[in-house]
């Protein structure tokens, strides 16, 4: 299991989250240089835990998907999260079959308020 975040890669907002990632033990995000998340779309930084910087998911960038967040404080930290019709839209295109399971719950979901999912 892994951690998914979709960043905006300007090198300061970059700078930003490598400085984050510092605080993990083993410091693997200083293996990676500045500009390397929109040189390469998806960096993964395998420490403690496993987390993937991505440029964006499924053609979906940091400005487009900030746009459907769901904002949640967590011990006083507020936390984006993508909201169900971003989840579907990041991977209702991947056909994985990974995803597949979360595009059933998440079709459940929908339907459970009588909606469809997003195109």
């Amino acid at each position: 299991m892994d951690i998914d975040l979709v960043i905006d890669v300007a090198l300061e907002n970059e700078a930003k989250v490598y400085d984050a990632l510092r605080s993990l033990p083993d410091r693997a995000v200083d293996e990676l240089e500045a500009g390397d998340v929109d040189r390469f779309t998806v960096v993964r930084i395998a420490d403690e835990i496993v987390v993937d910087l991505m440029k964006s998911a499924s053609g979906i960038d940091y400005e487009e998907a900030s746009k459907e967040v769901i904002v949640r404080e967590v011990n006083g930290v507020s936390i984006p999260f993508a909201s169900e019709a971003l989840l579907w839209r990041m991977k209702r295109t991947t056909h994985r079959e990974k995803d597949a399971g979360d595009l059933l719950f998440l079709r459940q979901q929908f339907e459970a308020r009588g909606e469809s999912p997003p195109d």
